[in-house]
This record gives C-alpha cells, structure tokens and sequence, in this order.
C-alpha cells in the first residue's frame, strides 16, 4: 500500500507542476533602438524643424508684402471728382414774356479728393433740363485742363440766346411750379478725363455730372440746394 500511495503521488506531481517565478535579473535586454534608428530619427527631426522655418519665413514675407500693396493701393487708388453747385439763376422767371430773353447762369466745383493721383479733364460740355427735356446747353464750358491732386477748381456758364431751347408752352409750365414754390431743374455736365499717377496715366472714362437744382420764386438757387453735392458716374 506505501508503495502504491508513493507512485500516485509522484504521478499527481508530474501533472500538476508548480509554476516557478523567473528571477527579472536574468531576463535579456530587449533593444528597441539601433544607432541608425536614432541617426535616422535626429536627420528626420532636423528636416523638419528646417521646412517649417522656411514655412513661416516664405508666410512672412507672403504677409508684409501683401500689407505693403493693399497700403500702395488705398493711397494710389483713383477717386472720383467731387462736384458742388455753388450757384444758378434763371432771370426773368416771373415775367410771362421771360422766356424771349431767358438766360441761364450756374457756377459749380470741380475736387479732386486724390492725395496722389491728377486728373486730366478733355473740354466740358454742360445741359439744363426741366422735367428731361433740354431747356439750354453750352459748349466748351471749360477748356482741356489738369488738375492737381487736392485741389479744387471753379467753373461757370452761361447760357443765353441761340443755346436756349424754352418755348412759351415750357415757359407757363415752370411759371406754374413758380406759383407753387420751386422749379427743378437738371443741370448734367459732361468730359472725359484721365487719371495720372506719377508717371502712368489712366484710360479714358467719359464723365457725366448731374446737379439737381431748386430755384424759388426770383429764380435763384434755394438754400436747400446750394453747396449740394452732385452725383458722378462714368461710362
């Protein structure tokens, strides 16, 4: 019986063995990293520190340039002239027989806003209109002229005689917006101008000027539009 005891035993150990704990002292090293692992890590870093320098230098440079041409181009951009009617009469505008001798006198301001652009004006031509149809015109309201940047020029016309287009039909209506407290009146002023910046000078653009005017009871310019503003668009 001892022996056969003994045998089970011994068989019972062999199938169950203990698992023995390794001593980590005696583990082997693993190396994750070969020098030309890390050479090549140090080559890659190196590279890519370089480009994003470049990067930033090439987006720098990309930045101050485009600030310096959008300064360049708010300087050098051409602005419109600015016009102003400063004066206008219609003489003789109470009197039923005025349109026989009626004549037209206006003064208006040509600006130039620009700080460093001139403004070359071909000869003006200038029209009066009432309810749209042309009631006076003038040629040559003002010869071929520069004009230099900030600066501001006065030009007057007269119409009279021959330029005058105002038959007694015409003449009774305005009497009647008279009676009423006003007559408009359309005064358009046209040329065609250029634009010089320093040494370059613009295309043409053909320039046409609408002042819109009141006149009271005396034909005189009411107050209400004097020094107003004329709006300018080109074609």
């Amino acid at each position: 019986c001892t022996n056969i005891k003994s045998t089970n035993k011994k068989m019972h150990n062999k199938a169950n063995p203990l698992p023995v704990r390794s001593d980590p002292s005696t583990r082997p090293i693993s190396r994750h990293h070969s020098g030309n692992y890390i050479v090549h890590r140090v080559k890659e870093s190196l590279s890519t520190r370089v480009s994003k320098l470049i990067c930033a230098i090439f987006l720098s440079l990309l930045l101050c340039l485009g600030i310096v041409f959008f300064i360049l181009w708010i300087s050098l951009r051409p602005h419109r002239p600015r016009f102003h009617i400063r004066g206008f009469s219609l003489p003789g505008l109470g009197r039923p027989d005025g349109y026989e001798t009626s004549h037209i006198s206006f003064k208006i301001t040509a600006h130039n806003p620009n700080q460093n652009v001139g403004v070359y004006y071909d000869s003006m031509d200038g029209s009066v209109y009432y309810k749209e149809k042309k009631i006076g015109s003038t040629t040559k309201l003002a010869q071929p002229f520069y004009q230099d940047p900030k600066n501001t020029s006065l030009i007057e016309g007269d119409m009279r005689g021959p330029t005058m287009a105002v038959n007694k039909d015409r003449w009774m209506e305005m009497e009647r917006d008279r009676n009423q407290g006003k007559v408009v009146l359309r005064l358009e002023v046209v040329s065609v101008i250029r634009f010089k910046v320093y040494t370059w000078h613009s295309k043409s653009h053909k320039m046409y000027v609408n002042c819109y005017i009141e006149v009271g009871w005396d034909g005189f310019l009411l107050n209400g539009t004097k020094d107003k503003r004329c709006p300018v668009y080109f074609t």
